[in-house]
């Protein structure tokens, strides 16, 4: 009989785990996500709706419930239910706080020895303005929002970009602006062991050659290629593991998925630039399938604490995989309805973001904005780089738009 899973979350990367674990699990999902139907019976829910949440998993009869949405993370949904004896795979709210709030992070590296850029965080308008005086340029000025990261050069532009930011009574972090490439490792633990299950080469910018504005992500290789076995093993031990010893000694044991976010420099050293609670939505589908395991045995040792004795390796497929993000910059999205999608190959994986609607022929139509993540797979870096643009041409809407560049520097003989 199959496994009832509850999965909350209305985004991509929470489309993309329903998906993969549908082929074996009956999956719910919240809030109401209507691309999701083929494979989840989605529910008019809110994500924050911790109570209304909790009553439909008692009445349900549901096995495992893994909240991805940030939002409902940021309740007391962890302890709600553990209280009520239902299985939940998340980090508590105590436990989450080192993540979402940047600036505590930042000072948790700083703590730890943990490599991170040189950074400043304010909370003074005029002490801000003074420390990127002596700052080299470019730098980088964040908040605790989500997409908040800007690149700057100009003090001038820097200035009304705090003035902003103060007036909406906000701490501003400034850090130094690293080259090199972006990374996300991932690992799944239960508080006190920590295993690695996936990597990816993140593309942030908006535009080719890492221009334009900063996004979530405009593609993704997956396994990360260019971290080395030694980078792996610095990122468990001297990252991943003094940050959960960390937490536990904060009685705030974190039970999750952790993200590593950070920059493989040129000369291969790496600065941590931040944690997250998940995968990023242009990697998820990437990530998931090349794991090689049962996800959800694995989470179910973290929360039951089996884990650490149980589990010491986790296996992933010997594959590589390439995502695109597909855009709609057609801001007049009457009837752009999606074409193609019926000709893909059998192997290309799709993640359709909650803004796609159906309209009453059952066709898709994009509206501006992100609209779907397009994976490939195969043997070789190159083979499915290659593979995601041919994909990629079979489709068509109005405005389309994604990165005409993801992984495909340095291929030779990947």
């Amino acid at each position: 009989m199959k496994k009832k899973i509850l999965i909350i979350g209305n985004s991509a990367k929470a489309y993309s785990l329903a998906k993969e674990l549908s082929k074996e699990n009956q999956i719910f999902i919240a809030p109401k996500y209507d691309t999701a139907n083929g494979f989840a019976e989605s529910l008019d829910i809110r994500e924050d709706s911790i109570t209304e949440l909790l009553e439909f998993v008692m009445e349900n009869d549901i096995e495992l419930t893994i909240p991805i949405s940030k939002k409902t993370l940021n309740t007391n949904i962890v302890e709600l239910f553990s209280n009520n004896n239902q299985q939940i795979f998340a980090p508590n709210k105590s436990a989450l706080n080192l993540v979402l709030d940047k600036a505590l992070a930042k000072k948790c590296f700083y703590k730890l020895r943990i490599p991170t850029p040189k950074f400043g965080i304010f909370e003074k308008q005029n002490m801000a303005m003074d420390y990127i005086k002596n700052f080299k340029s470019p730098f980088v000025i964040k908040t605790n929002d989500d997409l908040s990261a800007v690149i700057l050069t100009s003090q001038l532009t820097a200035k009304k970009i705090i003035d902003d930011i103060f007036a909406q009574n906000k701490k501003v972090i400034i850090e130094d602006y690293i080259w090199g490439t972006p990374f996300s490792f991932y690992i799944i633990t239960d508080g006190y062991k920590a295993l690695p299950i996936g990597s990816s080469i993140i593309y942030k910018h908006s535009l080719e050659g890492n221009g334009g504005q900063l996004t979530t992500g405009m593609g993704a290789c997956s396994p990360n290629y260019k971290l080395s076995q030694e980078n792996e093993n610095f990122l468990i031990n001297d990252v991943a593991y003094p940050i959960l010893e960390y937490l536990e000694q904060n009685k705030a044991p974190y039970c999750g998925i952790l993200a590593i976010n950070g920059i493989l420099t040129e000369t291969n050293s790496i600065e941590i630039l931040g944690l997250d609670t998940f995968m990023n939505d242009c990697d998820t589908d990437a990530v998931l399938n090349l794991l090689d395991t049962n996800l959800i045995d694995l989470m179910k040792s973290c929360i039951i604490g089996s884990f650490s004795d149980e589990v010491d390796f986790i296996p992933q497929k010997e594959i590589s995989a390439t995502s695109l993000v597909l855009k709609c910059n057609n801001k007049n999205n009457v009837e752009n309805i999606i074409e193609g999608l019926e000709v893909l190959d059998e192997s290309t994986s799709l993640t359709l973001y909650p803004n796609i609607k159906k309209n009453k022929y059952l066709e898709f139509e994009a509206e501006f904005g992100s609209v779907l993540v397009l994976t490939t797979f195969a043997s070789t870096v190159s083979s499915s780089v290659k593979k995601a643009y041919e994909e990629a041409e079979n489709i068509k809407f109005k405005g389309i738009n994604f990165r005409k560049d993801i992984c495909k520097p340095s291929l030779d003989n990947i």
